[in-house]
Formats: C-alpha cells, structure tokens, sequence
C-alpha cells in the first residue's frame, strides 16, 4: 500500500488547474508520463490510447482554435496541453498485443464492439495518464469544451486516431486554484449487491 503522502499527491489534494507556473515540462517527463501509465489495465490489453503533445506556440494557436471560448487561454497559457486520442484502428495492434487470441479478428468484424472499445478504453488510459502527472509531479487540468472534428482535422488527419479529451499538464499556479467542490458520500453514489 502506499503512503499517505502518495494518495494526497494523487487524490485528495490534487485540483483540476487552469493557471499555470511559466516552467517547462521536458520531453523526458513526457515519456515518464507514458512509461507509467502503459502498464496500467486495458482490455485484451488493447491499449487504443494516443497522445499529441501540443508544446510550441503554432500549436497551441492550432489547438486554441478548436476549444470554448473558456478553454482558449487555458491551451495557450499551459506548458503543454495533451491530446489524449483513440485510434479506432487498434485492432491492427492486438497480434503483437494480445497475442494468444484472434483480437483483430473480432474487433474488425464489429465496428461497433471497437468503437465502444477504443472510446472506453483510451478514457481509461486518460485516467491513468492524470494519475502519472501527477506521480511525477506535474499539475492537470482535463478538459472537453472543444470540437473533436477541428481537432481531428487539425492533429490527425490522414490517420485513424480521434480525439477523446484534452488534458494541460505543468505546473499549476496554486493561487489559482478553486476551493474544493463537494463530492458524493458513498452511500449516495455506491451500492453493495450481496
């Protein structure tokens, strides 16, 4: 189990950011990123998660204007802001993958069953990707409010990946920070099925 300094850094004291600290997040960060976070449970170990760093200024401008109006200077003001995609072509991984069944096989055959399975699992993998910021360090601010065709048009094109969700990573200007929202109690949100 780990410390309780850990599930601070993790859960408890950990905020959503929208102001960010002028200090660069390295590329070696970004890899530490992944390299947490790729061992982390999907389905057949499917693994359909893929990123865009969006770093330089072109970028963030190319990004900005694919987001709310609420979210624009939250793209342009953090070190980088990730593009947590699904490629709806993961199937064409799953022999090197999964290799002791005919994945491909089923998910090329039901385009829905892969779409549903690309979807839910790179949601996954953003969930472990906060969590991996996090663990070394960083600050997150996740996000919607943007429009996943400028996105694709913008970031993917001439390829199968779609975009998921956005997700700025740095480090968060702590003043900026909105007090605590309440969360539900578990006997509003949990049952026990016996």
């Amino acid at each position: 189990m780990v410390n309780q300094e850990a599930l601070d850094t993790l859960f408890t004291h950990a905020h959503t950011n929208h102001g960010w600290l002028d200090k660069p997040v390295t590329t070696g960060q970004l890899r530490d990123i992944y390299e947490l976070m790729k061992w982390c449970p999907t389905a057949f170990n499917c693994a359909p998660a893929r990123i865009a760093f969006i770093k330089s200024p072109q970028a963030k401008e190319k990004l900005a204007a694919c987001v709310s109006a609420g979210n624009v200077e939250k793209v342009k003001s953090a070190p980088i802001t990730a593009i947590i995609g699904m490629d709806m072509a993961f199937s064409r991984k799953m022999p090197q993958l999964f290799p002791h069944m005919d994945v491909q096989s089923l998910m090329d055959g039901n385009p829905a069953l892969a779409e549903e399975t690309a979807f839910r699992n790179s949601s996954l993998q953003g969930g472990y990707f906060i969590l991996a910021a996090r663990a070394i360090g960083l600050d997150v601010g996740p996000m919607s409010g943007f429009d996943a065709e400028k996105v694709n048009e913008a970031f993917f094109v001439g390829t199968k990946v779609k975009a998921n969700f956005l997700c700025s990573i740095g480090y968060g200007d702590h003043s900026k920070i909105k007090p605590r929202l309440p969360r539900l109690t578990f006997d509003a949100a949990c049952a026990v099925v016996l």
